[in-house]
């Protein structure tokens, strides 16, 4: 099964695929709003880790992204979209990502979907990712990714990310056995998924050698 991520530049990446190659692409672009990173912990954010502020998040994509994006997938999931609705057409079809949590930052984030279905939420503290440990500002955790795998995605879509960042999609279409083709540009935010894909699916092996028992 490939599940295969290079760090290279998703323009340049997107453009070696035929049209429609990839039956659905999850996506988390850039919002353009700055958050990406924070320098320093305040103690304020779940108790999870500084990330380096790197200046990433400084602007959207633009339209271009877009129409490629749409080129090569015949169905997406856009996190983010409320910032660019000026790029995507009427859909029903959005995904709130309920955070559970009523603190300072938002309760929640919006997915646009090209599917013609009812909005749907996904309630998950985002405590969650204190579980996993973070290595990117705007990580998600693995069980959203499967959540929408397995109310999204059919047996045997070969699914696109184009933004890989903390590989959280990667560990969940490896564990659900899906194909996953992916990108990062950042050298560091992608030095740091391989790190992790590779000690989870190490980690993976083990318990399935041991016969599902921890040793």
């Amino acid at each position: 099964m490939i599940n295969k991520v290079l760090n290279v530049d998703c323009m340049e990446y997107m453009k070696d695929f035929p049209d429609n190659y990839f039956e659905l692409a999850i996506v988390d672009p850039p919002y353009g709003i700055g958050a990406d990173g924070n320098n320093k912990s305040d103690g304020k954010h779940g108790g999870r880790k500084a990330h380096d502020k790197k200046e990433w998040d400084s602007k959207k994509p633009d339209a271009n992204y877009f129409k490629e994006l749409f080129r090569v997938s015949e169905n997406q999931i856009i996190w983010g979209a409320n910032y660019y609705p000026e790029f995507l057409h009427p859909s029903m079809g959005w995904i709130l990502w309920d955070k559970g949590q009523r603190i300072k930052q938002s309760d929640g984030e919006l997915a646009f979907s090209s599917f013609n279905r009812a909005l749907r939420i996904y309630t998950r503290n985002r405590c969650e990712l204190l579980k996993e440990g973070t290595i990117h500002p705007t990580q998600k955790p693995i069980v959203l990714y499967k959540w929408l795998l397995t109310n999204y995605a059919k047996p045997d879509d070969k699914i696109l990310d184009t933004h890989i960042g903390s590989g959280s999609i990667r560990i969940a279409c490896y564990d659900m056995g899906y194909e996953l083709h992916g990108c990062e540009l950042d050298k560091d935010y992608y030095e740091a998924q391989e790190e992790r894909f590779k000690k989870h699916t190490q980690q993976a092996e083990l318990f399935e050698f041991s016969g599902g028992s921890v040793c």
